[in-house]
């Protein structure tokens, strides 16, 4: 499944409300949304973003492989 581009840019954190920076794998595919001001990243299961506090990954922490890109313009 594919994501939006267009409907991500809308998304933001959902504890701060700030902008998201969207993380990638080696190949490409959308990973996580990161929230760099809380230090959280929200997993992308089966295309869809999960927003929930309760199932972000802490940034302090070990780090999977992903690829950080900035937000498209």
């Amino acid at each position: 499944m594919s994501l939006d581009h267009r409907l991500i840019d809308l998304l933001v954190c959902p504890v701060c409300k700030g902008p998201l920076t969207m993380h990638r794998d080696e190949q490409l595919r959308p990973v996580e949304l990161a929230c760099p001001a809380d230090r959280l990243a929200f997993p992308i299961r089966d295309g869809i973003p999960v927003m929930l506090e309760g199932e972000a990954r802490s940034l302090d922490g070990p780090a999977p492989a992903v690829v950080a890109l900035p937000p498209s313009a």
